[in-house]
């Protein structure tokens, strides 16, 4: 920095075409109430809306790319939203800009060893200082001098083994990673980190809607059921009973997916079937259309003479089942706790035990 001021002042680099940063106001910001109408308020809430929760993600997203880097998780989401909220009503009395998370400064400050928050106020007193004292000495200071230190500090946040671990394995997110590099890159930080949200949820959900849903079969000499298409002969698959898991929540989402695939196991088993087990363990939650669906469904398996159950229902699970209509549908006695208990029923129509009755049968009733 100071050779770069030097260079300048006595040699004639600012006629050459070099940018220097000029003339930098002295003194601080003034304090000033600022004025609050209803108009204004309504005029500008959806700027203020977009911003705020700009800002918001791109602290977080500065926070989280230090964390992977240094391998602590050091950043509070909560306590970020209280202090940049906290920050910006500050900053209004002080006519500042809206206030976030800094990229090239967080990239400087761990350069330089920072640990801890004591710096930022470190920061902030030698910025006031300058801004009362010392802005004339930077007036010749090249504006390229500024950049190479933001790229030098950025480069060490550069993590190039990601992306290549990603295109291997995970080339949807390389995807998405490539597409909010470049918005980041050509059009803003604020735009790339909105457009990387933006696809990632647009990729959670696509994924949600088509989630992993199997057939299970019986490992040999064991009281396991595994995938068939993994396992293969290694499992003992039945032509009378059809067991499936389904890996993901039942929502509107995929509640026509659910329905279209258990059919099309349904089919595929043939005339022989007599019964489906479906292993709810990832099953966390059931919304009201797709218990509607679900109902439908045990209402058609019945119509064709099959018997549905249940086995591995979690306690929310439970919860929607007793207190929808799912379980009038269902009936109680086709609620089982484990696999090999639903089909040991089917198999010999056994009533279940004391404590299979207390833990499937278990759920909050409304009002506790």
């Amino acid at each position: 920095v100071i050779l770069g001021i030097l260079a300048v002042f006595f040699l004639p680099l600012s006629a050459a075409g070099v940018k220097i940063v000029g003339q930098i106001p002295t003194g601080l910001p003034h304090f000033e109430i600022p004025s609050i109408s209803l108009g204004n308020a309504l005029e500008i809430w959806p700027i203020a809306l977009t911003l705020a929760l700009i800002g918001y993600l791109e602290a977080i997203s500065i926070g989280k790319s230090l964390e992977e880097k240094n391998g602590k998780e050091t950043v509070d989401p909560n306590k970020e939203l209280v202090a940049l909220g906290a920050s910006n009503l500050v900053g209004s009395f002080f006519q500042s800009y809206p206030i976030t998370g800094s990229f090239s400064r967080s990239a400087i400050h761990d350069s330089a060893g920072a640990k801890t928050t004591v710096t930022l106020l470190f920061s902030a007193a030698v910025v006031a200082i300058t801004l009362l004292f010392l802005t004339p000495l930077f007036y010749y200071l090249p504006n390229a001098i500024l950049a190479s230190i933001i790229m030098v500090s950025v480069y060490g946040l550069i993590d190039i083994a990601y992306p290549k671990s990603l295109w291997k394995y995970r080339k949807d997110e390389f995807t998405i990673l490539l597409v909010t590099f470049l918005t980041t890159l050509f059009i803003g930080i604020s735009e790339g980190i909105l457009v990387g949200v933006l696809l990632s949820l647009l990729l959670m959900v696509y994924k949600s809607s088509k989630p992993h849903f199997i057939e299970l079969g019986k490992i040999e000499g064991s009281e396991y059921y595994k995938n068939v298409d993994r396992f293969g002969k290694e499992v003992n698959v039945r032509d009378d009973l059809l067991i499936v898991r389904f890996d993901s929540q039942l929502y509107f989402g995929n509640k026509n997916y659910f329905k279209k695939q258990l059919f099309r196991f349904v089919d595929a088993k043939g005339p022989r079937l007599k019964a489906v087990i479906l292993n709810a363990e990832a099953i966390n939650y059931i919304d009201s259309s797709a218990g509607l669906m679900l109902v439908r469904v045990i209402e058609e398996l019945h119509e064709r003479d099959l018997q549905f159950y249940v086995s591995g229902a979690t306690g929310p699970t439970r919860d929607t089942i007793f207190s929808s209509n799912i379980i009038d549908a269902l009936l109680k006695k086709y609620l089982f706790v484990q696999i090999h208990e639903a089909v040991d029923h089917f198999d010999n129509t056994l009533t279940p035990s004391a404590i299979i009755d207390k833990v499937a049968y278990e759920y909050r009733r409304k009002g506790r």
